[in-house]
């Protein structure tokens, strides 16, 4: 009898973590590409967040074709942030890799491939990827590049922006491991993949941001839980949530799940949170002044610009 080589997973393990929410309507195609990965050597374990469309059944008859390769949990019940985050509290010991997956994207079928290399490079220290996105309306099947990003990927930048897209991220073992411990140690949060980026920058790990073309479909619809955002009406509407105080609340919680984990940052990182939270909260001379002196950023200028607007107005 022969054996089918090509069917012998090869390459690292990567663990595919995946939230699901009534998905029905676009997870047999997210489903499908995570199948046609040239990388084969992957599981997913997925959690479903009291569904009450037919994902749970999707996944099911996935899992059948896949003996062994599909987990399936039960989340919260509290938001996608806290389904992913119990994912990654739940994370097994013998995880290498990790990956995270949303319900209604389509992988392109390199890009466990193409992210592997750059972590498998990164030495034993906690490395991030990330990369760009292709934002995808099926309606008229247009396609929009996310941006290349340039600047330095500091605390200074995630403390006020996320440029590490969850469906984009892998983490090598040692960032995996220190996800699970600070997952652990750590409450409700804005977004799983912030927090991830503020982690990594806070405790010393490497941030690799891929600037080749992107290697997703980042499925537009009405139903995103945070969407691409690139529209005028979109943009009208972030700034009126930023009046609205949004934009401060979600610091509010980035900051206090970095306090949850403050064993584990640096002091470097320690001292700039402290005087970030003690600028959010002086008259508007002394925190325009204080923001100067600790230099946050953003990767493009006019959204630098945005930032001081806001913290101006007293809305950071």
């Amino acid at each position: 009898m022969t054996s089918n080589a090509s069917s012998i997973p090869h390459g690292p393990k990567i663990t595919i973590l995946m939230g699901i929410h009534n998905g029905a309507d676009h997870l047999a195609a997210q489903l499908h590409s995570i199948a046609r990965q040239s990388h084969t050597n992957w599981r997913l374990i997925c959690s479903d967040d009291g569904s009450t469309d037919n994902s749970l059944k999707i996944i099911y008859n996935f899992s059948e074709t896949r003996p062994g390769q599909v987990t399936i949990h039960t989340g919260p019940c509290s938001g996608f942030a806290d389904n992913f985050m119990s994912l990654i509290r739940r994370l097994p010991e013998d995880a290498e890799y990790v990956g995270f997956a949303d319900q209604d994207d389509i992988w392109l079928p390199d890009k466990l491939a193409r992210a592997l290399p750059s972590l498998e490079n990164s030495g034993g220290d906690p490395a991030l990827y990330c990369g760009r996105q292709s934002y995808w309306y099926p309606k008229t099947n247009r396609l929009v590049h996310s941006p290349k990003m340039a600047r330095p990927f500091t605390l200074r930048n995630a403390l006020i922006e996320n440029v590490a897209s969850g469906n984009t991220i892998l983490l090598n073992p040692a960032a995996a491991n220190l996800a699970r411990r600070a997952a652990r140690q750590t409450g409700s949060v804005f977004a799983h993949d912030w927090w991830l980026y503020l982690l990594m920058t806070a405790t010393g790990g490497a941030v690799l941001f891929d600037n080749d073309p992107p290697g997703i479909l980042y499925r537009q619809h009405a139903h995103n839980a945070i969407g691409a955002g690139t529209g005028v009406l979109c943009q009208i509407r972030r700034k009126a949530e930023v009046l609205r105080g949004v934009f401060s609340q979600r610091i509010d919680k980035n900051l206090q799940a970095l306090r949850a984990v403050e064993d584990l940052l640096t002091p470097q990182a320690r001292d700039l949170c402290r005087c970030f939270s003690a600028a959010r909260h002086a008259s508007t001379g002394a925190r325009l002044l204080a923001i100067h002196r600790i230099a946050l950023y953003r990767q493009r200028r006019a959204q630098t610009l945005g930032f001081w607007g806001a913290a101006s107005l007293g809305c950071i």
